[in-house]
């Protein structure tokens, strides 16, 4: 699932923060920890097919908050 060099999603190959709407978590694809859990997801939980995935203009952290989602490990 992920694009190019493996460090993101190909589907959302120039976006960093994607979230998972479902569960208001945003995951940071530059962590490669994180991109892992997140295609976990993907695939387990058919994010993609449920249209249960968002970026965010700006690509930031802070526009993920803005927008009501949590960083992965954060309550």
């Amino acid at each position: 699932m992920s694009g190019g060099g493996g460090s993101r999603l190909s589907r959302f190959e120039k976006s960093r923060f994607i979230g998972a709407r479902d569960t208001m978590i945003v995951y940071d694809c530059d962590d490669s920890d994180q991109l892992a859990l997140l295609e976990a997801r993907l695939r387990d939980d058919d994010l993609l097919g449920r249209n249960l995935m968002q970026s965010f203009g700006p690509d930031t952290l802070a526009e993920a908050r803005n927008r009501g989602f949590r960083a992965v490990g954060r309550r």
